[in-house]
């Protein structure tokens, strides 16, 4: 048996013995990822100062190019080369939430949430800190749930802390170029 399969045995197994365990396994796998969008919005609207809001507007739009790249173009891409079934198809599994039968290779949520967590991190620290905390659980509980992989978590993170990274990057090429 590899590792990621072991691994994702070992997650997943915990599923079904704890309604609270699995209430919080499902709560974090589908409905954090609202909770963060939620507050993203305070976080970047609710600003007194002009130059506050420029800032966070500056933000805002660079994690939107991070999540826009590592979600709708990188994760596809890889999900036309190289399709993955979810677990559920494979394996057996103590399935906690609906999904449908889609790839599961990378994670669109890892790459998702990392993505936003690093564009962020690039410009707020303590704020993108607690991004990566929130994108953790998610990955994590995605797993507990029974929809992906370790492997493809791993992979949906690495994406997207380099699509975060390229957003950011491309954001400061353009403001080293406008102050010329």
């Amino acid at each position: 048996m590899n590792f990621d399969l072991w691994l994702f045995q070992q997650i997943n197994g915990l599923a079904g013995l704890c309604q609270a365990l699995d209430w919080l396994g499902i709560f974090l796998a589908s409905y954090l990822q609202y909770v963060v969008g939620a507050g993203l919005l305070v976080f970047w609207f609710w600003r007194k100062s002009q130059e506050e809001r420029i800032k966070n507007l500056s933000m805002a739009g660079v994690a939107l190019a991070a999540v826009v790249l590592s979600r709708l173009v990188i994760v596809e891409i890889i999900r036309w080369l190289w399709g993955r079934p979810r677990p559920f198809i494979d394996q057996a599994v103590n399935s906690l939430i609906v999904h449908e039968s889609t790839g599961s290779f990378p994670s669109g949520h890892a790459a998702f949430f990392f993505a936003l967590a690093m564009a962020v991190y690039l410009s707020n620290r303590r704020a993108g800190q607690w991004l990566f905390g929130a994108a953790i659980l998610i990955s994590l509980a995605r797993v507990y749930v029974g929809v992906h992989y370790p492997l493809d978590i791993l992979a949906g993170a690495v994406v997207g802390l380099l699509a975060g990274w390229l957003a950011w990057r491309a954001y400061q090429y353009y403001q080293n170029k406008k102050a010329r």
